[in-house]
């Protein structure tokens, strides 16, 4: 039962509720979770309702708020403008690829740099000033080359929809549509 994913409950006084520990948590407990990888799962103790989501979005929100944020006003605007938009569910599924790709390649790194350690776990400064100095330049590449690699992608797919879209459509009779004559509104 250890790979069961952990409950918890909020209740209408906004707090949660740990079903595991049968204790109450913090939002910087969930956050923890979080950090250590621990499937859970939030839930309304009233109407069931899955509020995982929501829990995740309010540790966002406090993580921007206090300190260095992740993401800028502009990114944030453009995110913003995609709800309710075509592209809405692959601009979603984009972003969570990216983020594999970034945590992969973060991994790697993490992998690789195992050696520049001591017995008791203390860092090598010199060699993992050395390390950091080939890996930084070469992590930035990767990203850059994946992005652009992704963006191409993403404006071939859209050519391939619209060209889709245009075939499937091409023997109605829409004014404007390519090869289609404008109506004769003369009678």
């Amino acid at each position: 039962m250890a790979n069961a994913t952990r409950l918890i409950k909020k209740y209408p006084n906004r707090r949660l509720y740990d079903t595991q520990t049968s204790a109450y948590i913090t939002l910087a407990d969930v956050k923890q979770l979080v950090l250590e990888t621990e499937d859970f799962k939030v839930v309304d103790a009233k109407s069931n309702e899955d509020l995982t989501r929501s829990i995740l979005l309010q540790i966002i929100l406090e993580e921007e708020a206090g300190g260095a944020p992740l993401f800028s006003s502009a990114m944030l605007a453009q995110i913003i403008r995609f709800y309710g938009h075509a592209m809405q569910g692959m601009m979603g599924a984009y972003l969570e690829k990216t983020m594999q790709a970034f945590v992969e390649i973060q991994n790697k790194l993490q992998e690789q740099s195992k050696g520049f350690y001591d017995a008791k776990g203390m860092p090598n400064p010199e060699m993992w000033a050395q390390f950091m100095s080939v890996q930084a330049p070469m992590i930035q590449t990767m990203m850059g080359n994946y992005i652009e690699q992704s963006k191409n992608l993403f404006v071939q797919m859209q050519e391939q929809m619209q060209a889709q879209t245009r075939s499937m459509f091409q023997n109605f009779p829409f004014a404007g549509v390519q090869g289609q004559p404008a109506p004769d509104n003369k009678k």
